[in-house]
C-alpha cells in the first residue's frame, strides 16, 4: 500500500498558475498509473490528468494545453503544474495511485483549489 499528501492548493485569480504536489510513501514499485483528480461541490470525481510507468500522459480535454502531470525519477513525488486558470476549474484536487495486479486504488485526502474571476 501507498501514502498519499497532497499540498499546494490555495485561491488564485482567473488566468493564473498554481502547482499541486503529492508526497508519496510506502509501496512504490508497485504503482501502475497515478492521477489526479478533482471534485467540484454537486458534481462527480473526474479524472484530470495520468501518467503512467513509461511517462504517458493523458489529459481531459478541460485542462490540455494548461495542466501538465509530472513527477520525479523515483516515483515520490508527483506534480500537476496548472496554468491559465479558470473559474471551473475549482475543486478539490486528489492524488490517485493505483497498484499491484488487483488494481488498487489510494487516495490522499485532497486540496482545495478555488479560482476567482
Amino acid at each position: 500500500q501507498v501514502q498519499l499528501v497532497e499540498s499546494g492548493g490555495g485561491l488564485v485569480r482567473a488566468g493564473g498558475s498554481l502547482r499541486l504536489s503529492c508526497t508519496v510513501s510506502g509501496s512504490l514499485d508497485d504503482i501502475n498509473v497515478m492521477r489526479w483528480f478533482r471534485q467540484a461541490p454537486g458534481k462527480q470525481r473526474e479524472s484530470v490528468a495520468t501518467i503512467t510507468n513509461g511517462g504517458t500522459t493523458v489529459y481531459a480535454d478541460s485542462v490540455k494545453g494548461r495542466f501538465t502531470i509530472s513527477r520525479n525519477s523515483v516515483k515520490n513525488k508527483l506534480y500537476l503544474e496548472m496554468n491559465n486558470l479558470k473559474p471551473e476549474d475549482t475543486a478539490v484536487y486528489y492524488c490517485n495511485a493505483r497498484l499491484g495486479t488487483l488494481l488498487t486504488n489510494y487516495w490522499g485526502q485532497g486540496t482545495q483549489v478555488t479560482v476567482s474571476s
